[in-house]
């Protein structure tokens, strides 16, 4: 069998989607599938061109193994909605040239969103006969209308007429999460969905396989320090201000620190409101490459995983829980629903706080300073579930036999 993954997003680029994709070709290579790669240039997250990657260089590469195309792209470091358009857009222009190149398929599975990639992934399954894998990480453009960060009534008429065009032109959909599944299920009745978790590679995330890190020394905190951490992209769905404001009541504690970790949008307006408050307890780090988590994540105490409080995250499942799980780091979660449903109630693997709720979220974390105990016991709970039921290895085993069935 022969997979084509399409994605805007992939290494060397960091992040969520781009780990994810990845880890799952090595593991369909390793089970016999022909797998390769059609991709952007990469460029995320600051929206420049890799060094490298300049100037029509390394447009094949191999990466673990895996063969990867890459076509041009649109990058530009303005936020307006016109840049992001033109981003989305010269990709799905340039990826279906480059793609239409290919030998055949069996299966070509592009990953949403951005779902304006569809047009590229329903035409150039027609071109190269593979069957169409729609695989939803995030219900778009539902979730975009909802953070308001699409208010244009003519645009988001037509994403949503795109949406139901790409489902119903896949031979299978798959979703990220339970929620997203049963919502795709709902309204197109007539189409399998198949669920596809995000897990974590729990060999490589694994606290026995490291010496102690050296990150509090690096970077001024002292051993006794508590130190509550959150890494990832600063945007919009993660409502993150709830964390400083979280922060500023606890203030008169000073062995207890935030460290935010990354990049995004919503970094420089985050990095204004802690000057505006006054914020010692709150620290701003750059993000890092994935081989540096391991030893980041051993040497902090609590994982903060946050999300606005709108209905559409009750079946939502941000990707950084399962990497600090694996690396036995307890969870501080502000998401309702799925997540709080797997990792609070049935593995006891940290504690949930409303999200952007502040007041609570700093009332949680003094009764986790009055048990500190609990936060080793609550990692090794979050290690053990997580071994059990989002481990890489099985998912991309199921997705295997799953493809076979279907081929």
């Amino acid at each position: 069998m022969r997979l084509l993954i399409l994605t805007q997003y992939y290494p060397p680029e960091i992040g969520a989607p781009q780990n994810r994709l990845h880890e799952l070709a090595i593991r369909l290579k390793a089970y016999g599938m022909e797998v390769e790669v059609l991709t952007a240039l990469p460029n995320y997250p600051k929206m420049k061109i890799q060094e490298g990657y300049e100037k029509g260089k390394k447009r094949e590469e191999q990466i673990d193994g895996i063969a990867v195309h890459r076509a041009a792209i649109y990058v530009s470091a303005s936020k307006s909605i016109v840049a992001r358009l033109l981003n989305y857009f010269s990709f799905v222009w340039t990826s279906y040239w480059r793609g239409r190149k290919l030998d055949k398929f069996d299966f070509l599975l592009v990953e949403s969103p951005p779902l304006f990639l569809g047009y590229s992934a329903m035409a150039l399954s027609r071109k190269l006969s593979a069957k169409l894998i729609f695989n939803v990480s995030d219900l778009w453009p539902e979730s975009a209308e909802k953070l308001g960060i699409v208010n244009n009534q003519a645009l988001l008429k037509m994403a949503y007429r795109l949406e139901a065009k790409c489902y119903r032109n896949a031979a299978l959909i798959t979703g990220q999460t339970q929620g997203i599944v049963a919502d795709i299920k709902t309204r197109f009745p007539e189409k399998e969905v198949y669920w596809l978790p995000n897990g974590v590679n729990i060999d490589y995330y694994k606290p026995s396989n490291l010496n102690e890190s050296d990150f509090r020394t690096r970077n001024g905190f002292k051993a006794s320090d508590l130190l509550f951490f959150y890494g990832g992209i600063l945007g919009h769905a993660q409502g993150l201000e709830v964390i400083l404001h979280a922060a500023e009541q606890l203030s008169m504690h000073p062995h207890i620190h935030f460290i935010l970790q990354g990049s995004g949008p919503e970094k420089e307006k985050l990095i204004a409101l802690k000057a505006s408050l006054n914020l010692s307890n709150i620290h701003f780090l750059e993000p890092v490459s994935k081989t540096e988590m391991p030893a980041i994540l051993q040497a902090i105490d609590v994982a903060l995983v946050p999300l606005k409080n709108l209905p559409l995250f009750q079946g939502a499942i941000p990707s950084k829980v399962f990497e600090a799980l694996a690396m036995e780091v307890p969870l501080l979660l502000g998401v309702d629903g799925e997540a709080r449903q797997h990792f609070i109630d049935n593995a006891a693997a940290g504690w949930y706080f409303e999200p952007e709720n502040a007041r609570e979220l700093a009332n949680v974390i003094q009764s986790i300073v009055a048990k500190p105990d609990d936060i080793k016991s609550a990692g090794k709970n979050g290690r053990i579930y997580v071994s059990q039921h989002f481990n890489r290895d099985q998912i991309a085993a199921s997705l295997y036999q799953h493809l076979i069935s279907l081929s």
